[in-house]
């Protein structure tokens, strides 16, 4: 797959003279999710695992429960669309202006909330939490280029399985929401770790994904911190510098 990015011309300050450059920039789409051949969503995003970003949306929307309810899912990446077709005809979900609008930072309408806690067995020790952490910064290849983007990985304690980067870190966790959907990953003993603060859609999605402990290199709020307690889910924030601060469910982190 193409990189994602579009190398445009600027001028570079160095602190003592300004000359012209050019350097790489994320690039930005606007996805077009089609349900049932009706249009339910346009999502700017940067153009990559539309199938993953479509199906975790749709998922994460309350739209579908899982693999089963997809008959058929087609990606356009030139024209930036996608078809899915669900195996019972599933409603679209409407809001006033007829189907989802959504940002790189922002949605019209939040998650179905799952009405059951997480139950797992899983625990992780304190280094493990940093060690993750530091992997996935790494290996944050697209970051690393253009500053521009979100990751977030889905990994169990033996390390990283796959990560997935983004303009919107909804987007990255709508991506590995679809990843999971669409492989039947039994998420009981998976561990979320992302950059990007932690809010109450982000934690609404984990919920509807089952995870039971996130990783974060930024901080939650207070109501993303309410929803991670009433749900179960273990929140480890603001890993940096060989540090960490569990703000729920402590009782996962070995110390």
């Amino acid at each position: 797959m193409r990189v994602p990015t579009e190398e445009i011309d600027i001028t570079f300050y160095d602190g003592k003279a300004a000359f012209p450059t050019s350097e790489p920039v994320i690039r930005e789409k606007s996805l077009e999710i089609f349900l049932n051949n009706r249009k339910v969503a346009t999502i700017a995003c940067a153009g990559v695992h539309l199938e993953e970003l479509s199906a975790g949306f749709l998922q994460s929307a309350g739209i579908i429960r899982g693999r089963g309810d997809i008959e058929n899912i087609t990606a356009h990446y030139e024209s930036s669309r996608v078809d899915v077709i669900t195996t019972k005809r599933v409603p679209a979900k409407k809001d006033s202006a007829g189907m989802f609008i959504m940002s790189s930072g922002a949605r019209t309408e939040s998650p179905r909330k799952p009405k059951i806690s997480v139950v797992s067995d899983i625990s992780i020790p304190a280094k493990k939490v940093l060690e993750l952490m530091e992997i996935m910064l790494s290996s944050s290849e697209l970051h690393r280029m253009t500053h521009g983007t979100h990751c977030s990985a889905l990994a169990d304690t033996e390390g990283i399985i796959v990560s997935r980067d983004d303009i919107g870190r909804h987007n990255t966790i709508d991506m590995l929401g679809g990843y999971i959907l669409l492989n039947n990953i039994d998420c009981s003993d998976k561990i979320i770790v992302k950059t990007g603060r932690v809010s109450s859609e982000i934690a609404e999605k984990v919920w509807t994904m089952g995870i039971p402990i996130v990783i974060s290199h930024s901080v939650p709020t207070s109501e993303a911190v309410s929803i991670l307690k009433e749900a179960g889910i273990t929140l480890a924030g603001y890993v940096r510098g060989g540090t960490f601060k569990v703000y729920s469910k402590e009782g996962r982190v070995r110390f």
